[in-house]
């Protein structure tokens, strides 16, 4: 037990802001491409609506059935895309308490 427990070294590293040039940039980029993904989930929202409806009014199973999958998955990714940097945190946080 004593040789499982000295093959375990910290190196001692953690995030740190302010270490690379660039980062606000980064930053940007990052929420300008989650605002992207918001922006196009909004459409694909809409148009899965349009199917879902039209397919339930022309009796197109199909079709209904595939609006329906497609605003579900357009709420999933609405979901996640709002909370990305949430569930980033959580993990991060509940990353720093494994040893």
């Amino acid at each position: 037990m004593q040789h499982a427990q000295s093959l375990a070294y910290n190196p001692g590293v953690s995030p740190s802001e302010g270490g690379l040039p660039g980062l606000d940039v980064l930053k940007k980029v990052i929420g300008s491409i989650n605002l992207f993904g918001i922006i196009a989930v909004v459409g694909a929202l809409a148009i899965s609506a349009i199917v879902w409806a039209w397919g339930h009014h022309s009796g197109g199973h199909q079709a209904e059935a595939n609006g329906k999958k497609g605003t579900v998955v357009a709420a999933g990714c609405a979901l996640l895309l709002g909370a990305a940097n949430g569930i980033v945190a959580f993990f991060s946080a509940m990353g720093t308490h494994v040893h």
